[in-house]
């Protein structure tokens, strides 16, 4: 039975699906071509630890999480994701749905919406959660603050939840490598601990290979002790999007 938020925040990496066009053909035909009504992209990702906000949901063991997003044309979507996780009540998936809104801003790049958090055959889990963040390029990397809420609700324990981060990404050149990290706080339903608020940072890199995305990132909490769960890890990942 967990105590913290189970929503794995981000893969690793998701790597973009290479065609054999040539680089210069594939922008004269986006230039040319409308922007589809409708669009639906796939990930495939592979952890060697679920991770989500510094604590581990599978007990350190490896595991699979694919995922599909409907993307809408006005910036409008729809995204379910899924994990196997610890054993939780007799239950050891979860299942993510989101609703929210992407759009460019002139630098900013604005992302809110609504999530739900959904455990089959252990619903005294399920609670719904809002979410925004704001990103903008910084030199050749990108930062993003985010932030998100989860209302009182019965099956967190009567209490709310409040998490902010901020994450950044430097790819390195024409290498195909690029460097991220991140930080957050936590505190309320899942993130006190004695009085205080749960801290979280994470360093790795990325590598993307024929249409692969190879990831190793380092992940803490400043919740050490018993709770082994939330101790430093090593992550690898790997990923693809169709």
């Amino acid at each position: 039975m967990f105590s913290t938020s189970m929503r794995f925040a981000t893969l690793a990496g998701i790597a973009a699906f290479h065609l054999s066009t040539p680089a210069f053909a594939q922008d004269a035909t986006a230039a040319t071509e409308p922007k589809p009504t409708i669009d639906a992209s796939f990930n495939l990702g592979i952890v060697s630890d679920y991770r989500f906000r510094g604590v581990s949901l599978s007990n350190d063991k490896l595991a699979v999480q694919p995922s599909v997003t409907i993307t809408h044309k006005s910036g409008a979507y729809v995204a379910l994701w899924g994990s196997n996780i610890a054993d939780n009540g007799g239950d050891n998936i979860e299942l993510d749905t989101s609703l929210g809104y992407a759009h460019d801003i002139g630098a900013l790049s604005l992302d809110a919406g609504v999530i739900g958090y959904f455990y089959p055959g252990a619903s005294g889990y399920n609670y719904g959660e809002g979410y925004a963040s704001l990103g903008t390029k910084v030199g050749p990397g990108t930062v993003k603050v985010s932030a998100a809420y989860a209302p009182k609700q019965d099956n967190i324990g009567g209490a709310d939840n409040v998490y902010v981060g901020v994450s950044g990404t430097l790819p390195l050149g024409a290498v195909p490598l690029s460097l991220n990290a991140s930080f957050g706080i936590e505190d309320g339903a899942f993130g006190g601990l004695n009085g205080r608020a749960k801290h979280d940072w994470s360093f790795g890199a990325d590598f993307d290979i024929e249409g692969f995305t190879a990831g190793i990132k380092y992940i803490d909490t400043a919740r050490t002790g018993n709770n082994t769960l939330a101790n430093g890890n090593i992550v690898f990942s790997l990923s693809r999007s169709f």
